[in-house]
Parts: C-alpha cells; structure tokens; sequence
C-alpha cells in the first residue's frame, strides 16, 4: 500500500513560497506550453505518492506538472519534425535547474512505446526532460518513430534518477541478497557494454535471478554477463511520476 508523503508543518512556508514561484513560471511560459499539458488532476503535495528516491530530492506537484508538459511538447515538436530549443532556462527554480538524471517513458495503450534516458546527469532536469522526450519519442531503435497523429494516444512517465552508486559484492548471492526488487534501478557495466532497467521493471521481473538475466541480454552479454568478472554493478533510485491515461487510450 502506497502512504501518502505528509510536508511536516514546518515546512508549510517554504512550500507555499516554491508553489507560487513554479505558478509563477508556469504562467510565464503558458504561451510557449501551449496547450501541451497534461491533461486531468492537478497533484498536490499531500497527494503525491512515495517515490522509491530520498523524500529530500521529491518534485512537489507543480513542478511535477510542469516537466509532463515540458515533455508533451518536446514529443509533439519531434513528431511533427519541426525540432525547437528548449526554453530559457535562466530563470527555472533550483529543483528544475538542478543537474539530474532522468528517463522518459512513453507507453500507448499500455504497451511501451518508447524509452529514453541519462544515468550521468550532465544537464539540468528541465532540459534533460525535453531532450529525452524527444528521443524516446523519435530515436528509439526498437520502434519506429511516433507519428503526430499518435502524440495524443500516448502516456508520458518521467523518472528522475538519484546518482548510481556502485554495489560491492563478493559472490552472485550475495549480489542477489543486496538488490532491493521495487526500489533499486540497476547498471550493468561489462567492459565497454552498459544497461540499465529501472526500478519499475521490478513489477514485471520480481525475481532477481530473472530481473539481472534479462538486464544482461539487454547490455547484450547472454544470461550470465551479470556473473562476468569484470560486470560492475551500480544501482539508485527514481522518483516517477505520470499523466492520467489519455481518453479513449
């Protein structure tokens, strides 16, 4: 059972002074957003769910909103093959502007359609949103492009990463005994071959053994690359985030 993530009262002002600033930036760019935003419930604080990430890295529901319909818009551009440069990112508050990691996910009618993402995090967290989007949308060799016909069928999910941290291990079991399953993203690094799955995955894969043999085949090392002696193994967490299901989709 998910809880919800309560603000202690202590933090009431320095919210609300981070909820007007993000409205503030929001209805600066509202032009430029177009009507790119995701579409349903505006999240709240109080009723954003516990993300597998530390709770001081946690997006509050105006800035979640925001990069959802950063991402929208980024896709719809690359669809239409009309590519333009992401906003100005002199005045974002420091939780968008900050250097973070992410992948975007984009899924139509429950079925993946496209994933894209950074494990370093060479940029700020608006602008890897918008680039990610993009690709995940046009640059994804597993699927063909998205059509902009499509672009309103999909659901975006955005997961921002916390920084890999390389787990030390003596043996596969112990390996296996210090995975978290539901919690922790893995990397598997096998010389110049490198993979990830995100701690989502974990739904679908909930046995470890099953979960590392498939993030091998992806890194394209067989079944048992995880097992190599010189795999390195690093994992973190995300904070994932997404639209309400598209109507009719």
């Amino acid at each position: 059972m998910r809880a919800a993530f309560r603000k202690p009262a202590n933090m009431k002002h320095e919210e609300s002074d981070r909820e007007k600033t993000l409205g503030r930036l929001a209805r600066g760019w509202k032009a430029w957003l177009g009507g790119g935003s995701a579409e349903g419930k505006r999240v709240t604080l109080e009723e954003a769910p516990v993300v597998s990430g530390p709770e001081s890295c946690q997006l509050n529901g105006a800035a979640r909103e925001f990069l959802l319909a950063l991402a929208r818009r980024s896709i719809r551009s690359a669809a239409a093959n009309s590519p333009e440069a992401p906003p100005d990112e002199a005045d974002l508050p420091p939780e968008l502007a900050a250097r973070r990691a992410c992948f975007v996910t984009l899924t139509r009618e429950g079925a993946l359609r496209g994933c894209v993402g950074n494990l370093s995090a060479d940029c700020s967290l608006a602008r890897a949103v918008w680039r990610n989007a993009a690709k995940a949308a046009c640059n994804d060799p597993r699927f063909p492009p998205v059509a902009p016909e499509e672009v309103d069928r999909l659901r975006i999910e955005i997961s921002v990463l916390t920084e890999p941290q390389v787990l030390r291990f003596e043996s596969p079991e112990e390996l296996i005994a210090r995975l978290r399953p539901g919690r922790d993203g893995v990397v598997l690094r096998v010389g110049p071959k490198v993979a990830t799955l995100l701690p989502q995955v974990w739904s679908q894969l909930p046995a470890p053994h099953d979960f590392l043999q498939c993030l091998s085949r992806k890194a394209g090392c067989g079944d048992l690359g995880w097992q190599a002696p010189e795999a390195v193994i690093s994992v973190y967490q995300v904070e994932h985030f997404e639209e309400p299901a598209p109507r009719g989709g």
